[in-house]
């Protein structure tokens, strides 16, 4: 079993604090930013950033589906960690000033992969269609913040 890794990086025009807060805002705005592969989205405890304990179902693909369970941390300033409690995931969202008004947003989610050769199919297809998904979300966040 590897270590399976998936990064999105986009650059957002609004400023780094604009950015995070959007990001860490799991009881308003963090919803509105997921695209269609979310569903059962809930919050549980918290709803900004540390503390948080968030719930969705993930649709990676037609046959996959994640039921999350996510603890949310902030472990430096401008990092939101997400730890599954039910896998082996974890997801970071680093925020980062990018010049005058504009912030870089780096999301990268690892986990622990399938062994033989479905694990092969994993870490060869998994990340391309996370990384999608990232995308969708980082392009409604987009849209969110750059109003």
């Amino acid at each position: 079993m590897a270590q399976v890794e998936a990064t999105t990086e986009r650059i957002v025009v609004a400023d780094a604090e604009t950015v995070f807060d959007a990001l860490a805002d799991y009881s308003g705005t963090r919803g509105r930013l997921l695209p269609e592969q979310y569903s059962e989205y809930e919050v549980r405890e918290g709803g900004d950033g540390e503390g948080s304990l968030v719930h969705w179902k993930l649709q990676a693909t037609s046959k996959r589906v994640r039921d999350c369970l996510m603890e949310v941390t902030e472990p430096s300033d401008g990092e939101l960690v997400e730890k599954d409690r039910n896998s082996s995931m974890v997801t970071t969202w680093r925020v980062t000033p990018a010049g005058e008004g504009r912030s870089r947003v780096v999301v990268t989610t690892t986990w622990t992969g399938a062994g033989g050769i479905g694990g092969f199919f994993e870490r060869t297809f998994a990340p391309k269609g996370l990384a999608r998904i990232h995308d969708a979300l980082l392009a409604n966040l987009a849209t969110e913040v750059e109003k």
